[in-house]
């Protein structure tokens, strides 16, 4: 299994699993809503009203209408961000300098 198969996957299937309304926006900009019914490794099945068959290679984002939790993912970043010494180091660096050459 390839490496963008492997978050790909669990992350389609976190949307379809959990019925999550989805904006899918193809290369030529037209935009598709509804949910993702299935896939595989060329198409998706979108339903709205009807179903859509769509290539993958024709899509260019998928925006999912909430927040997805991808099953076994992201375990290192929890505990990153639940320490208080790495939450508040983005803020620090984010500051402009004082410094009179910029």
């Amino acid at each position: 299994m390839s490496k963008s198969q492997s978050l790909q996957d669990p992350y389609l299937n976190a949307l379809r699993k959990e019925r999550i309304p989805v904006s899918v926006y193809l290369v030529n900009g037209i935009k598709l809503q509804g949910q993702i019914e299935s896939f595989d490794a060329f198409v998706l099945l979108l339903r709205n009203n009807i179903s859509q068959m769509v290539y993958k290679h024709a899509i260019s984002t998928i925006v999912p209408a909430r927040n997805v939790r991808i099953p076994g993912e992201g375990e290192e970043g929890e505990e990153e961000q639940q320490d208080g010494e790495h939450a508040a180091a983005p803020a620090e660096a984010a500051r402009p300098s004082t410094d009179p050459l910029y």
